[in-house]
């Protein structure tokens, strides 16, 4: 497995596992919060399933086996990146963090779909 790959699986597992235990960490960034940080409880639900989803596949781009499965974890975190920024980035209450929002994520799908190519 390219060790860039293995390095931006164990950052997606850790901030998956942070938007769960602290959604205000996506909520802010997306406009989701109020001014004082406070996250709504229907917001927390749904950053806690995006935290969850990111854990899940972050943990398979560091432990997948090298070959099909660490290329169908990559896959799956590059699909899920542009479908947030795809979501985000037309649908975001406030507008002003809507380009903000999908220009990271295109960001990082970038940065995953790279690190399939890299050195082992």
């Amino acid at each position: 497995m390219p060790v860039l790959t293995r390095l931006l699986g164990v950052a997606t597992a850790a901030y998956g596992a942070a938007i769960v235990a602290e959604p205000k960490f996506l909520a802010r960034p997306c406009g989701l919060a109020d001014a004082h940080g406070n996250v709504a409880p229907a917001v927390r639900t749904m950053v806690g399933g995006i935290g969850a989803r990111d854990l899940a596949i972050g943990a398979a781009m560091v432990f997948a086996p090298a070959g099909t499965p660490t290329r169908v974890a990559v896959a799956a975190r590059v699909a899920s990146d542009l479908a947030d920024a795809l979501v985000f980035g037309l649908t975001l209450p406030d507008r002003a963090a809507r380009p903000k929002v999908a220009a990271f994520a295109v960001t990082w799908a970038v940065a995953c779909a790279v690190s399939a190519f890299g050195k082992k």
